[in-house]
């Protein structure tokens, strides 16, 4: 009788890091998730995590998903790795890290986008890296700690990003994939490797940056300190991985060119695959590596999308039912306010906005009210705000020509069947809705799969493995008021814009 064989999958994400076994089949066996602490948002636009947390929650979910499966460490043919993109892990010579990670959303460094803008030109980084400077890349987030902590610059000896840091812990290798490279501002995306001319004009070391590999590519191994932590046996392979937008892709099957995915996590990113870097000039859409070797994506990011939801149940809809309302409840309140919520809109800003403005000072706001709202029609215009936001990166691809035959939705935004439905009306598009919901890290143990030669490459694990669960089509009557809101809504960002000038 053949042995069993599965592949690990992990996730480091902004919240907490989750666990997925699937089997050679690509069928999920277990998932664990462990919360990590809140990230620390000591003033407006910062936000930073500690290292060590992202590593607590792995072991804890790692063991969990072991134990919950009754698997035998042997089983694991091999381990792949994902997480938020673009938070600076900046350690020193012996591995140790020098401060808290500035994530993803931390928006501190725009006077260092600007410095490194006029250093080189805006259009020149474009060219070196397909991309503008933008406080939420990591070398915007090292220049930030040069300007400020000159004492922690001065120890730096190694970069990487969040999933980078627990693979080191994992195996003792520092290594990046380059889909996650892509998002620090230091990759020549084109030609898939480091940037010398970026890093020198940024006076970062080349030496600092870490071996780069393609992200099914086998490039560390399990050590015997993290075996003993982790239950995890010593040699299993680690794959190079994906940041959670790559893998997310790679999970959901958005391989090649037409295929999209709108995912709504902590922040939402609507995800096209490509066969050659596309580039905006103006730098509203980042144009990454795929996870993919040979392939690239574009992608707009809305910098607060499930985040929105969060914070108006923990700030604004607390005492609902006597104490915080449930997502669940919220959406059952939304449901019972109209298309366009009887004209009130959210704008989604709460740290400020990537795609397609680029403004890392713009403010969320409520606009539109009346004495006659209530709690369902802010909770509604919350979720279709975000729907808003999201839809700003499908007229960017409108605009540069970017091919879309369909769309499949992941993250919390395609778990409930109302925002599923906003998403929908708004998009004026079918969308799907696959049977793994887990995301970037089902993405990760499919490359992992890969890695270990249980599919010969991606698109075949891909093809094995995803099944579509549903379809949601757009309601004409919703699709056509949504029509007529989103022309207001992109009259919303100028406004708000103004107030600062």
């Amino acid at each position: 009788m053949e042995r069993p064989v599965y592949f690990l999958g992990i996730d480091v994400g902004t919240g907490g890091t989750r666990a997925i076994l699937i089997d050679r089949f690509g069928k999920v066996v277990v998932s664990h998730a462990t919360e990590h602490a809140p990230f620390r948002s000591n003033e407006i636009g910062w936000a930073e995590q500690d290292p060590e947390d992202w590593w607590r929650a792995t072991q804890e979910s790692v063991r969990a998903v072991l134990a919950s499966a009754d698997c035998p460490a042997s089983d694991i043919a091999a381990v792949g790795l994902t997480g938020q993109m673009h938070g600076a892990v900046l350690l020193d010579r012996s591995g140790a890290v020098l401060r808290p990670s500035l994530i993803w959303c931390d928006t501190r460094s725009a006077p260092q986008c600007d410095w490194l803008h006029a250093e080189l030109g805006r259009g020149r980084v474009i060219d070196l890296t397909c991309n503008p400077a933008l406080p939420n890349f990591t070398l915007t987030k090292i220049l930030w700690v040069r300007d400020h902590e000159p004492e922690v610059f001065a120890r730096i000896a190694h970069v990487l990003c969040p999933k980078d840091y627990v693979r080191l812990r994992l195996s003792g290798t520092y290594a990046m994939d380059v889909q996650e490279a892509s998002g620090t501002l230091l990759l020549d995306v084109t030609r898939r490797r480091w940037s010398r001319e970026m890093a020198e004009a940024a006076g970062v070391s080349l030496d600092w940056l870490p071996a780069l590999y393609e992200s099914a590519e086998i490039c560390a191994s399990v050590n015997a300190e993290a075996a003993a932590c982790t239950g995890l046996l010593t040699g299993t392979p680690i794959v190079a991985g994906a940041g959670d937008q790559g893998a997310g892709a790679v999970g959901m099957g958005i391989l090649k060119p037409g295929s999209v995915s709108a995912t709504i996590g902590t922040s939402g990113v609507v995800f096209a695959a490509t066969d050659k870097p596309v580039r905006d000039p103006l730098g509203r859409l980042h144009t990454f590596c795929h996870a993919v070797a040979g392939r690239w994506h574009v992608m707009g990011v809305t910098q607060a999308a499930g985040l929105s939801l969060r914070w108006f149940r923990d700030v604004i809809s607390a005492g609902v039912h006597g104490e915080t309302a449930s997502y669940e409840e919220l959406t059952t309140l939304a449901a019972e306010a109209p298309a366009g919520s009887d004209g009130v809109f959210w704008a989604p800003y709460l740290f400020g906005e990537r795609t397609p403005h680029l403004d890392p000072n713009v403010r969320a706001a409520f606009l539109g009210l009346t004495a006659a709202h209530g709690q369902k029609h802010l909770a509604r215009a919350v979720m279709e705000g975000v729907a808003y936001s999201l839809k700003d990166t499908f007229t960017l691809f409108s605009e540069l020509n970017i091919p879309v035959t369909g769309v499949r939705l992941g993250g919390g935004g395609a778990r409930g069947g109302l925002w599923r439905q906003i998403q929908a009306d708004v998009f004026g598009r079918a969308v799907e809705v696959l049977v793994a919901e887990e995301g970037a890290a089902f993405g990760a143990a499919l490359l992992a799969g890969v890695g270990a030669g249980a599919w010969p490459d991606v698109d075949t694990a891909c093809e094995a493995s995803i099944q579509i669960a549903e379809k949601i089509e757009p309601n004409a009557t919703s699709r056509d008021a949504y029509q007529e809101g989103y022309k207001i809504y992109r009259r919303i960002y100028p406004a708000l814009a103004g107030l600062r000038s």
